[in-house]
């Protein structure tokens, strides 16, 4: 036999008997006779055998072969040996002789040692193997490992046994666990909350990790949008059903003091040429949210500090004024910092108050010094230790804003103005509800709290604020009233029917109790409500003051709710334990009953189109109730949104998105910032061939909007026309007027006005320039020391007034001027500079509807069509749109004639000269360093580069499926409109022309200001 053959034959016979071994003499004899098959003769084997072999073996190779006590009385026998075609005999040929007698007593020792040995084979296992496992593989089945009787029956006995023995076996756990068995330990709380010390997480974190794309912005954990394709699908929602977003990472601001003194402080941040301030009607009774731009005090119209919205709580006693007001300010994240600093300077509070309700609890808060032990001892690998009196001590989930810093104060008191501000960010959770079901899913997942009667255990149930609700006449009247008008809301098709910015408060129960089985959608049912004289009423005035008051204000009934929530999987346990399953839970004096707030949210307000579109439902739920809500919601056939579907939502509604589209806010300025990082890097980490050169395409900013260099070149036109004013009215040029000259006569506009284009063209000067030309000069004498004093710097024009004359000029007119509306002025060289003198550098917010095809993008150019584009798309209706020449690229060929100088200086010169063209040639290699394709260096004049005019840039553009067609939004000039505006005919006037950063092509399309 071979060593591997021994090996394994010693293995398989290491238990058999000792006393069992084979002859010396067969192998000897097989070693020299023996062939195997094919002729070809063995290698030499061992002469030495394992000591435990067996007769059997023995028998097996040779079945005449004799014991050994035998072979001496076969003296006379010969030995077979087996070869080619069957057993013959040996050398000789002759055959072996048949004993002729035995010893009983030899022979039956030599057959008892086989019998015990083959016995002891049986009973005894050889290898590691389980009992089915040593069946032939056609008669396994999987199922014989957990199920004994699928074995045959001599085996089953032997599986049993073997089943109770691996049953009491304890397998080690491997240190390599699986990815789920690793995100299961233990500590998984505590490790949630280590994980929100630099991002915040919402309460529905979770489960947006698991639906969405996260992203890490502003200080939360947020999600971007769906990892499913459903673009249209939100679309449709915000359309025609409900779209669902979580809005918790709003912050809020609360201001307590005497009403006179909030007003008085708060007026010098806001003024009433933009709109409504907090001391609007509607808003200060409570009834209504209000909405308005802050600025710093007394600096309007610039130092913008951002948009924010308000809320009033309502009077306890309308006719009594000395009371103590409360004030909710809400602000996107960005703009807190500069706010609350703003605010605490204008209220004067500068002493920091220790204030028990905004600071994190500590019951929902592990200490930090327990849980950094905890979590240095209790590893994923091991087990978590036991206390010394053997209670293990549970982590509690981290909410509200638990992970800021304690020991920072959240409230400022001022001893002068007695008035409080405080920080309440992450102390609520904010759902909106965008769509006409929004009224449906709101009646249908939410019940009104019961009335609490004597007959309920009183000292049992943990929700004594509500007991002494119920026990009042009055906050049971309130209540039966709220009920009422909110059950109304079931019956109205769409929010956009209900007065902007009502406020209905509500005391709601469990939303988890009155949950469906499976996600349905719920539907308007208006036939109920449809002739209520109800119903009209609440559609003309809205709610009344009355029922917008709320229990969400009372801190300490907000800390209440939290604390005494039940829990999931308690209310799972006695929804298992139900007589019938499916049925109604009832939990009693036990169910919470959650103070709320819903707050309509006012959709497209502003042109002529769409008008309240998007159109939805705030709700102001306290903290710790956030997946009690959201889930609700869901399974009544809300679609959840993100962020990038919050944009969507406010392009179609055509306002500005926080914080990109406030350039003359700090928060938009380093948004832009940010913005524009990344967008270079995701540049540069492509090919020179494989990405656009914006050089030759003529994009100075790619990836940014210049809007001061944009301001500053109109303003430099301004300023070479003045320049050019003064020695003589005749070399001024309205072209490059930054004001223009529009003559008096309006039916007498003048058409030859062209834009200057790359290359100059001499200007025509006519009687009425020649006149106003030193006059010109004078005015702007004095506007130029008015921007002295007040400072040139960038804003954006919000006045309400000069908005609605602006808007009034971009729209086209027939040849015959029609009369100017009342309070609307007519364009004239005046009124332009009243104007430009109230905003030398101003921008102005516009949307742009593409006259035919085209998609634009952000950082589109916008641009003004020259005299011949105005022209040719007048006598041809289909023309798309004039091609920008390319231009070219003087840093690549910069590059190419170093690289090229270098090669002929190693050619002529040497090595020791190549070496010193290198180190001259050291500021090339800097040149060379410069991402090729970007302008390097200070931009040039952004107005005059390409072949039209800039006049401004879009921040939000893209397909519109509402209009069918391209739509944008962007900013242009003031002072660029008004010159655009002013040389363009009657009939086309407000087009302008698109281009994106990558193409050549510039596109129509009309530009309009909706207040």
């Amino acid at each position: 036999m071979s060593n591997a053959k021994e090996r394994k034959h010693a293995k398989k016979m290491r238990n058999q008997p000792s006393n069992v071994t084979l002859s010396s003499g067969f192998v000897a004899e097989r070693d020299g006779k023996h062939h195997f098959g094919r002729g070809k003769p063995s290698q030499p084997q061992k002469q030495e055998l394992h000591s435990g072999t067996s007769r059997q073996w023995q028998m097996k190779m040779n079945p005449h072969l004799l014991p050994e006590s035998d072979v001496n009385e076969q003296s006379s026998s010969k030995t077979m040996f087996k070869k080619k075609g069957g057993w013959k005999a040996g050398p000789e040929g002759a055959s072996q002789e048949i004993p002729k007698y035995i010893t009983a007593s030899t022979f039956a020792q030599a057959r008892a040692a086989e019998i015990s040995a083959m016995l002891k084979a049986v009973t005894q296992k050889s290898s590691n193997s389980l009992v089915f496992q040593t069946l032939p593989r056609h008669m396994r089945r999987r199922a014989m490992s957990h199920n004994v009787k699928r074995l045959p029956r001599r085996l089953q006995e032997m599986a049993k046994k073997e089943a109770e023995k691996a049953a009491h076996q304890k397998k080690e756990h491997s240190k390599n666990k699986c990815h789920k068995a690793r995100r299961c330990h233990i500590n998984r709380t505590l490790e949630f909350n280590r994980r929100q010390q630099k991002n915040t997480w919402l309460e529905t974190h979770i489960w947006h990790a698991k639906r969405f794309h996260m992203v890490k912005r502003w200080g939360y954990c947020l999600g971007e949008r769906p990892t499913a394709k459903s673009h249209r699908a939100c679309y449709r929602a915000m359309t025609d059903l409900c779209l669902l977003q979580d809005l918790s990472y709003y912050c809020c601001l609360e201001l307590k003091g005497k009403e006179e003194e909030l007003l008085k402080a708060l007026s010098q941040m806001c003024s009433t040429d933009a709109g409504l301030t907090f001391a609007a009607v509607h808003c200060l009774s409570g009834k209504r949210q209000g909405s308005l731009m802050l600025y710093r005090a007394n600096k309007y119209p610039r130092e913008v500090l951002g948009p924010v919205t308000f809320i009033w709580k309502s009077r306890v006693a309308p006719e009594d004024a000395s009371e103590d007001r409360q004030l909710w300010i809400w602000l996107h994240p960005t703009l807190k910092l500069a706010v609350l600093e703003e605010i605490k300077t204008t209220c004067q509070c500068s002493e920091p108050v220790k204030s028990n309700i905004c600071m994190p609890d500590p019951l929902l808060t592990p200490a930090p010094e327990d849980s950094q032990a905890e979590l240095a001892d209790d590893k994923i690998s091991k087990k978590r230790k036991r206390r010394d009196d053997g209670v293990v001590s549970r982590p509690k989930k981290t909410i509200g804003d638990g992970t800021g810093d304690a020991c920072q104060p959240r409230s400022w008191f001022s001893p002068t103005t007695r008035i409080v501000v405080s920080d309440l960010t992450m102390e609520m959770n904010r759902f909106r509800l965008i769509g006409p079901l929004s009224h449906c899913i709101l009646t249908s997942a939410l019940r009104a709290a019961p009335v609490h009667t004597g007959e309920e255990d009183a000292e049992g149930t943990p929700h004594h604020w509500w007991t002494d609700t119920c026990r009042s006449s009055d906050g049971l009247s309130l209540h039966r009233r709220q009920e009422a008008v909110f059950q109304l809301l079931g019956g109205i098709s769409s929010p956009a029917e209900i007065p902007a910015g009502t406020i209905l408060g509500l005391t709601v129960r469990d939303p988890r109790v009155n949950l469906p089985p499976q996600r349905s959608r719920a539907l308007p049912d208006p036939e109920r409500c449809q002739a209520n004289e109800q119903v009209k009423q609440l559609l003309l005035e809205g709610v009344p003051v009355a029922c917008a008051h709320s229990f969400i204000w009372d801190q300490d009934v907000c800390r209440s709710v939290t604390e005494n929530k039940l829990l999931d999987q308690d209310l799972n346990r006695m929804r298992s334990e139900l007589l019938v399953p499916g049925s109604q839970l009832d939990l009693g004096a036990r169910e919470s009953k959650i103070p709320i707030l819903l707050i309509q949210q006012p959709g497209k307000v502003t042109g002529e189109e769409r008008l309240g579109w998007g159109s939805g439902w705030d709700v102001l739920v306290p903290k710790g109730w956030g997946m009690a809500f959201w889930i609700p919601f869901i399974y009544r056939g809300a679609r959840v949104g993100g962020l990038k579907e919050a944009t969507v939502h406010s392009q179609y509604r055509r306002s500005p998105n926080i914080p990109g589209d406030f350039p003359d806010c700090r928060a938009g300025v380093l948004f832009a910032e940010d913005q524009a990082k990344d967008l270079l890097e995701t540049y540069k980490r492509r090919p020179p061939a494989k990405r656009p050169n914006y050089v030759k395409l003529g994009t100075l900013a790619p990836f940014c909007c210049p809007w001061e260099q944009l301001t500053r070149d109109w303003e430099s036109r301004v300023h070479a026309q003045e320049a050019a004013s003064m020695p003589g009215a005749q070399e001024t040029d309205p072209r490059r007027l930054g004001v223009p000259c529009v003559p008096k006569e309006p039916c007498q506009l003048s058409n030859e006005a062209g834009i200057a284009e790359n290359q100059p063209r001499k200007p025509e000067v006519t009687d009425c320039q020649a006149q106003e030309g030193t006059k010109v000069a004078m005015e702007w004498d004095a506007s130029e020391d008015h921007v002295a004093t007040t400072g040139s710097q960038l804003c954006v024009v919000r006045s309400r007034k000069l908005l609605k004359q602006l808007s009034s000029w971009c729209g086209p007119s027939s040849e015959i001027r029609r009369a100017p509306c009342r309070g609307q002025q007519e364009l004239t060289r005046n009124v332009c500079l009243s104007i430009l003198d109230d905003f030398p550098r101003a921008l102005v917010w516009v949307s742009l509807s593409l006259l035919r095809k085209g998609s634009p993008e952000p950082r589109t150019m916008i641009c003004v069509p020259s005299k011949e584009d105005l022209l040719q798309l007048s006598q041809d209706q289909s023309y798309h749109g004039p091609w920008e020449s390319r231009h070219s690229d003087p840093f690549k060929s910069l590059i190419l004639k170093e690289k090229e100088k270098k090669k002929k200086e190693k050619r002529q010169n040497g090595e020791h000269r190549a070496s010193k063209g290198l180190a001259a040639g050291a500021p090339i290699a800097g040149q060379e360093a410069l991402t090729q394709g970007l302008w390097s260096g200070p931009l040039p004049g952004l107005t005059s580069h390409c072949s039209r005019v800039l006049l401004g840039f879009v921040t939000q553009g893209d397909f519109s499926m509402a209009a069918g067609c391209g739509e944008a939004l962007g900013f242009v000039s003031m002072t660029g409109l008004l010159e655009m505006l002013s040389s363009q005919s009657a009939a086309m006037r407000g087009l302008v022309l698109l281009r994106p950063p990558t193409s050549l092509q510039y596109r129509f399309a009309r530009i309009t200001i909706e207040v």
